[in-house]
């Protein structure tokens, strides 16, 4: 629209331009339907900007497979590095050929008769159908006491992060241990940094094991294409910590009793902030044994696999903790004798719909959905962490989902212009 006022009528608008939104176009094109792509910033922003430098996936390049667009480059078994996802990105959008424009935020979404209003930074549209595929990481959540820190402390989220240069010189406090923090704290300490950890109730997994990564294996194993209903409690699944690991470095294990061998300090969980001290809750032990137990189980699941699918496989030796945390309470940190540099916040994110005018969301304000569809006839969200299987807000996953969603819009789409066309005949009959 180009600033123009002009209300433009489309018949599908998508709201996000990420993985999911473009997922989603390139399934509807192939059905024959063109929809408006709007996405708030650019291609790949979240990535390249939301992102610190060290950055790389988790899971293996081969696991990336956008619809008609898998990863095609040289080291299937490494893993992208932020660069390389941006680019993996932009190259997809290339593919798909979607009316894209960029820049473009959605500021409310409300009901129009039967269909949609969106009312975004560039004026109004129509819509028949609206796929939002924004995510569900939106705002970054803090540590209640956060706001008692000195002024003089640093304060970032996970998603501001870069690297150590970047930080005040002195120790850091990394508050969070799942995939990001444990991550963050990695880098810092990596770099020669003072680093204190938070440790919380994230569960840890093996990187490779009897062989093969461990993905490969749960991939064989049809844990990723497992619908979340056949989970035994699918409303819990959703709420679930990222297990943590790493693609650092070739892709390894992340074991934080390690680091602490190496000299990186481990805490329980955050409890309180004053002027002098910050204190941790005496549950390190606890949380650090909660981790490994998560990670004997992802073993002994393959190990039964392998078995009962008689395959040949190399033996390993049961793991063993390297470390303990030592005996007696946490003195936690004196503030007053050796001041924090920074404190970064890995301590999750939640969902911001708030733009949405429309009842579809649950007590906790998450949308309320079936596989993506909602109970107002023509909305729809996709890209959401199991939103129908574990890859659905991931490159593995969302393709089939993408697929989904279109086909019931291309199914509606259908009866309704079937039912115009017996309209039009019965109106041209009776007169």
């Amino acid at each position: 629209m180009n600033g123009s006022s002009q209300v433009q009528q489309r018949h599908v608008v998508v709201v996000g331009g990420g993985q999911a939104g473009l997922s989603v176009a390139h399934a509807l094109q192939k059905r024959g339907i063109r929809p408006l792509v709007l996405e708030k910033n650019r291609i790949g922003y979240a990535w390249d900007q939301q992102r610190w430098d060290s950055f790389c996936l988790v899971t293996p390049n081969w696991q990336c497979h956008l619809p008609d667009f898998p990863y095609d480059g040289s080291d299937p078994e490494g893993f992208m590095v932020k660069s390389e996802i941006v680019s993996y990105l932009q190259r997809f959008a290339g593919f798909v050929g979607a009316e894209l424009r960029e820049g473009v935020a959605v500021q409310r979404l409300v009901h129009n008769g039967p269909g949609y209003r969106l009312l975004t930074s560039e004026g109004e549209i129509l819509a028949d159908h609206v796929v939002v595929a924004t995510g569900g990481y939106h705002i970054p959540r803090r540590h209640a006491e956060s706001p008692r820190l000195a002024a003089s402390t640093l304060q970032l989220d996970a998603r501001d992060y870069r690297n150590a240069a970047c930080l005040p010189e002195g120790p850091v406090l990394v508050v969070g241990s799942g995939q990001s923090g444990s991550q963050i704290a990695e880098d810092l300490f990596l770099d020669g940094r003072e680093v204190h950890l938070s440790v919380g109730s994230a569960p840890r997994s093996p990187r490779r094991y009897r062989g093969k990564d461990v993905v490969d294996w749960l991939d064989r194993m049809g844990y990723y294409s497992m619908p979340i209903a056949d989970h035994p409690d699918p409303r819990a699944v959703r709420s679930k910590t990222n297990h943590y690991l790493t693609g650092r470095d070739g892709g390894r294990e992340i074991d934080l009793r390690a680091r602490a061998l190496e000299g990186m300090h481990l805490h329980g969980r955050l409890q309180s902030i004053t002027a002098e001290r910050i204190s941790f809750t005496d549950d390190l032990a606890v949380n650090l044994d909660q981790a490994d137990a998560v990670y004997c189980r992802i073993r002994s699941s393959i190990d039964s696999w392998i078995a009962k699918e008689g395959l040949e496989a190399i033996e390993e030796a049961p793991y063993s903790p390297c470390w303990q945390p030592g005996p007696g309470k946490d003195p936690g940190l004196d503030l007053t004798t050796r001041p924090l540099a920074a404190v970064i916040w890995c301590t999750g994110y939640r969902s911001d719909f708030s733009w949405i005018d429309i009842p579809v969301f649950d007590g906790s304000g998450q949308p309320a959905h079936d596989r993506g569809l909602t109970q107002s006839p023509g909305l729809y969200f996709l890209g959401l962490p199991w939103l129908h299987t574990w890859g659905s807000g991931r490159f593995c996953g969302v393709a089939n989902d993408a697929d989904y969603l279109a086909s019931m819009i291309s199914q509606r789409l259908q009866r309704r212009d079937a039912s115009q066309e017996r309209l039009e005949c019965t109106a041209l009959l009776g007169s």
